[in-house]
């Protein structure tokens, strides 16, 4: 608890990824007051070609209700 999942498009590099990760969880750990050692992070790399039917399709449209961020706020 609690676990994150990234999706983005491919083409950073391990280091972007590293402190990606690493920032996401200095602020969980801030904010939802939790242990470090209880934080997951994955990150998935989607191609744009398949952005619409694996990400926004599903996470995005279809889940609305749990959005606290939609694109193009």
């Amino acid at each position: 608890m609690p676990h994150i999942i990234i999706k983005l498009y491919p083409g950073r590099s391990e280091e972007q990824k590293k402190k990606l990760t690493d920032a996401i969880v200095k602020d969980v750990v801030s904010i939802a007051n939790c242990e470090a050692k209880t934080v997951s992070v994955a990150i998935e790399e989607v191609n744009p070609k398949d952005w619409a039917e694996k990400v926004y399709k599903p996470d995005i449209l279809g889940n609305k209700d749990k959005l606290y961020k939609e694109p193009g706020e």
